[in-house]
């Protein structure tokens, strides 16, 4: 045998808590897939949910029906994934703290900053891993956009702009539409904890905010339609749109600088590919899109199509594994996940409020 084999550390044990669309489509295929990591339990109360995770899944991994059945083999595990409604982020989070064991938690953290805050402090006097799935920093067209930036392709960026826009005209139901403060609903918080969290990736801390949010639709009861201005310290604008009602959809990204443009339509491959079974291999590409969906870079007088860098949410996980197995900074930190609610708890109060919010957001 192979000596580098046989030192090889056994997988990290993970409890995945929840397995609805984000358990079941993007946590579940993104930690089997990953070196270092084996499912061993699935936790979800609805019994057609745990018979698709037997059917996906398979193998030795298990499946219970309550957390306190999770909890109280936790000895068994190396880590948990908490993928379930928001209002139950924090509670569960902390519950895993307290057993002992490194958390992921699905975006956004928490509801607010200061339960965000508290369960940091937490997970710090612990000495536990804490982080957020903010997986779309690895978006193909993200990676891509931040690699121009990072080259100087565009020159001094100046304005930033990304729409995750959709046309659902019709409710679908369920707590991401519902008016409850406790639930934490809205797109908002949904697609906002994106759009947030990778403008803060790209150019910083912000100064300012500024937001629209509207409820667009018969009969609905959380924010569907929103705009968030965000001005950054060092002196980038980003504009952020967020829409159930778009019938036409924007360009994805718009990223404006001192010597070029660069413009992006159509979203990243990823998400379609794990609700249609795809999965990731090793070795193999993943996230990769065709020419055709290329974004361009350039000016009025001359552009070019720029290759879209693959879309890699396995990375995250592989980041997890490092950060355990070696004790770096995970991937996403618990403090950027706090940040991102910071702003988004002010875009909340600019719309309630018709102001602009100009508040500690560091």
């Amino acid at each position: 045998m192979d000596r580098t084999e046989a030192a090889a550390p056994p997988p990290l044990r993970v409890g995945l808590i929840g397995y609805g669309l984000a358990g079941s489509v993007f946590h579940a295929p993104l930690i089997t897939a990953t070196e270092g990591l084996t499912l061993d339990t699935v936790v979800t109360a609805a019994p057609e949910r745990r018979a698709k995770a037997h059917s996906a899944l398979g193998g030795d991994m298990r499946t219970l029906a309550t957390t306190d059945e999770l909890f109280a083999r936790a000895d068994a595990l190396d880590l948990v994934v908490v993928a379930t409604p928001n209002r139950t982020h924090v509670p569960l989070a902390r519950r895993a703290l307290e057993a002992g064991l490194p958390v992921v938690v699905d975006k956004p953290l928490a509801g607010t900053s200061s339960e965000a805050q508290q369960l940091t402090a937490y997970a710090a006097e612990r000495g536990l891993l804490l982080s957020a799935f903010h997986n779309r920093r690895w978006d193909n067209d993200f990676r891509t956009v931040r690699s121009l930036v990072a080259d100087g392709a565009l020159g001094d960026v100046h304005r930033f702009e990304s729409r995750y826009e959709r046309w659902r005209p019709q409710l679908k139901g369920g707590w991401r539409e519902s008016g409850d403060p406790a639930d934490v609903g809205g797109l908002l918080y949904d697609l906002g904890s994106h759009l947030v969290d990778q403008a803060l990736t790209l150019f910083g801390p912000v100064r300012s905010v500024y937001a629209e949010t509207d409820v667009r639709r018969a009969g609905a009861e959380a924010d569907d339609d929103a705009f968030i201005a965000l001005t950054h310290t060092g002196g980038v604008r980003s504009h952020l749109w967020m829409s159930a009602v778009a019938a036409q959809l924007g360009p994805r990204f718009r990223v404006l600088g001192s010597e070029a443009a660069y413009v992006k339509d159509g979203l990243d491959p990823q998400e379609a590919a794990l609700r249609e079974g795809a999965r990731p291999v090793p070795g193999e590409r993943w996230g990769v899109e065709p020419e055709i969906a290329w974004g361009t870079l350039g000016d009025l007088d001359a552009r070019r199509p720029v290759p879209t860098l693959d879309g890699d949410y396995p990375a995250y996980y592989a980041g997890i594994v490092t950060a355990l197995r070696e004790g770096t900074p995970p991937p996403v930190t618990a403090h950027e996940a706090v940040a991102t609610i910071r702003i988004l708890e002010a875009a909340t109060a600019s719309a309630r409020e018709h102001r602009v919010m100009t508040t500690d957001l560091s």
